[in-house]
């Protein structure tokens, strides 16, 4: 009899350890849909380089077909991209060879992702990953901005989520 005692106070312990775990894990933020990047922008009649939170855009316009993203407040991102692909320039239609990373900002402070993921022939990409460093809960006027990774120099943006509110 205690032995069965034993066996199901360990099968509710073991039953409940999933729902504790996601209550662990808020999210923060989340994206559904997103936008390329277009190198330039018009502001008061000049040409100006279309800079988002101080990340300049990929030297070329960028589309994107579909991007979905969560952030959780223990630092853990989830992102899906399809069809991040060249909308111009010699490359057109191609994903340029490029590696990215999610650059996820809260209040203006960037998270960056600390794995990164090459853009298949189609553009496609999955990041499940942790964000360097971990985002504040909550994450106030949340951007996420799809970046490469560089040889040199700085990243570049070249998609950035629609916010799902």
């Amino acid at each position: 009899m205690q032995q069965q005692l034993f066996r199901l106070a360990a099968c509710a312990a073991l039953a409940a350890f999933p729902a504790v775990s996601a209550i662990a894990a808020d999210q923060i933020a989340r994206f559904e849909g997103g936008i390329g990047s277009q190198p330039f922008a018009s502001a008061s009649g000049q040409v100006v380089a279309n800079a988002v939170l101080g990340v300049n855009p990929g030297g070329r316009p960028w589309v994107i077909k579909r991007l979905v993203a969560e952030a959780r407040d223990d630092g853990r991102i989830r992102v899906d991209g399809r069809g991040l692909l060249l909308a111009g320039g010699d490359g057109v239609a191609s994903p340029g060879g490029q590696t990215v990373r999610a650059r996820l900002f809260c209040d203006g402070v960037a998270h960056n992702s600390e794995d990164v993921a090459e853009l298949d022939e189609n553009g496609d990409f999955r990041i499940d990953s942790f964000l360097n460093p971990t985002p504040p809960s909550p994450c106030n006027t949340p951007v996420l901005l799809i970046v490469n990774v560089p040889q040199q120099g700085t990243p570049v943006w070249f998609a950035a989520g629609i916010p799902k509110r």
